[in-house]
């Protein structure tokens, strides 16, 4: 049985081409190649310059438009390169969602990273993050972010599903048993909701395939924000576990403002079940690279 995430293309470069030609002549011809299939958008380059991302399914149909209102706002705030929706298609007889172009941003996917290159980003991030947190919420509802209707930060309901992708994990090999002990040991602590209530901009959905680094492994672009939404700021934060290493998280923390020991342990958490959820992704795909960076980044999360 396939796995929900199983790449089912909704649209091929052949579909593509024509209508991006179509909508917006000016990047006649269109040379279309695949770049990346996501749980939620097949994504193409585009004359070696622009990446256009087209939904798969209706859900990300109209988070594409949520995108496209926002980031052009946002952009010229924030320290760290983001997509700015240049071209806004829109549905035709042949696809019936709109749809979205951008020009390419500078870096590559993170890989291999030493820790002294992931602590290259810790102030980057740390900026970066504060102020897309400080960005008015009143704003947001008035481009129509929507709020958390996931319920990403319960980490009670989470829980069980977290436990499961463990033992997936663990049966097909993908964790070692001093990952195993750490994660037992860690999520032994969970007790209880987290009972804070803050509510801010955020990305939603940081992790090491939605950022770009350079060649020196500093973080340049922050991309896909398909998950952005009014929400708890841990759901960001899990970052500094995720793909910082323990040493940078001090740092990080004072630089970005306050955050209590209660959110600090939540952002982990998230940032260990995005990993589980990757990892399985990954071997799935039987994209081996991927697989390598989150039992790497696994271990980062789980250090103290």
């Amino acid at each position: 049985m396939s796995q929900p995430w199983a790449p089912e293309r909704v649209i091929s470069e052949k579909k593509a081409g024509p209508m991006i030609e179509k909508q917006f002549p000016q990047l006649q011809p269109a040379h279309v190649k695949v770049l990346g299939e996501g749980f939620d958008n097949s994504v193409f380059l585009v004359n070696n310059q622009y990446v256009f991302r087209f939904p798969r399914r209706e859900i990300a149909a109209n988070l594409i438009q949520t995108e496209n209102r926002l980031l052009p706002v946002i952009e010229p705030l924030l320290p760290i390169a983001i997509p700015n929706p240049k071209f806004q298609g829109i549905p035709v007889e042949v696809y019936p969602w709109p749809f979205g172009g951008y020009e390419i941003l500078p870096g590559k996917t993170p890989a291999r990273l030493t820790k002294e290159q992931r602590l290259q980003s810790v102030g980057p991030l740390a900026l970066f993050l504060r102020m897309l947190h400080d960005f008015p919420v009143t704003e947001a509802q008035e481009l129509q972010v929507p709020y958390d209707q996931l319920e990403r930060m319960n980490i009670i309901k989470r829980m069980p599903m977290l436990t499961s992708n463990i033992e997936k994990a663990k049966l097909k090999g993908l964790i070692e048993q001093n990952a195993l002990d750490l994660l037992k040991s860690f999520l032994s602590t969970i007790g209880k909701p987290l009972e804070d209530d803050t509510k801010t901009l955020v990305h939603g959905d940081l992790h090491i395939r939605n950022m770009l680094v350079d060649e020196d492994g500093r973080i340049s672009a922050v991309i896909d924000w398909g998950d952005t939404h009014i929400g708890h700021p841990a759901v960001d934060l899990s970052i500094a576990y995720s793909f910082l290493p323990a040493e940078g998280r001090e740092q990080f923390f004072t630089l970005y403002g306050d955050v209590p020991h209660e959110v600090k342990k939540v952002a982990r958490f998230k940032a260990i079940y995005s990993i589980l959820v990757l990892l399985l992704y990954g071997e799935d795909l039987q994209d081996q690279d991927l697989v390598d960076e989150c039992r790497s980044t696994l271990l980062l999360a789980l250090e103290d």
